[in-house]
């Protein structure tokens, strides 16, 4: 029910929806508002500002990298990482009010799914090959290796995905809180083939 007149500051207002540019030619019976107290304001929730900022995280999907950067090969390991650079705490800040709450997302782990049925789970971005080192050794911390071939699956290639579970944080306003983990996705094809002379060192 709208307000009375003589009870305060106040003033009458008619509503109008506009879309476009346009408004719409309803009429509306003016309705009186009054003017809030100084000062009656309530203060900002904590927590819906923490909502607001978790809203407001930027989290970019793994950079997904293997190696071999080309084929992967049967019974040889694979190396699994993500780029670095995406592999850091990203944090957002909403405010109102006076009161400021920031939200951060630290990434700690990945699970790779590998298409052939397996997955690994890492809880770091991986190790990145090192140039000229002895393709038949293992990642120290996150790797795979594929026993059958894409070749012989529809399409040729095994659809490779990399999950990353953010845990997410807030604080401000003197409270800290935490929310359900966040994730993103990337993934990207691998073919795997057999090279027998590798495979079986030369055997």
């Amino acid at each position: 029910m709208a307000s009375q007149p003589g009870q305060g500051p106040g003033a009458w207002y008619i509503y109008q929806c506009a879309s476009g540019g346009e408004r719409d030619a309803l009429y509306r019976a003016p309705v009186w508002i009054p003017d809030a107290a100084p000062g009656a304001a309530p203060a900002p929730d904590p927590e819906a500002l923490a909502e607001q900022a978790r809203n407001q995280l930027r989290l970019a999907g793994p950079a997904i990298v293997m190696s071999p950067v080309a084929d992967q090969l049967v019974r040889l390991p694979t190396w699994l990482w993500l780029d670095p650079a995406g592999w850091q705490q990203v944090a957002a800040t909403a405010a109102a009010g006076g009161v400021s709450v920031t939200a951060v997302a630290q990434p700690v782990e990945v699970v790779w799914s590998l298409g052939d049925g397996g997955t690994v789970t890492c809880t770091g971005p991986g190790t990145p090959f090192p140039a000229g080192a002895d393709p038949r050794s293992a990642s120290p911390d996150c790797g795979y290796t594929y026993t059958h071939r894409s070749l012989d699956t529809p399409g040729g290639t095994f659809p490779v995905t990399a999950t990353v579970r953010w845990d997410v944080t807030w604080a401000g306003a003197g409270q800290t809180g935490a929310f359900p983990g966040l994730t993103t996705v990337s993934t990207t094809q691998a073919r795997v083939i057999d090279v027998p002379a590798l495979t079986t060192d030369g055997g």
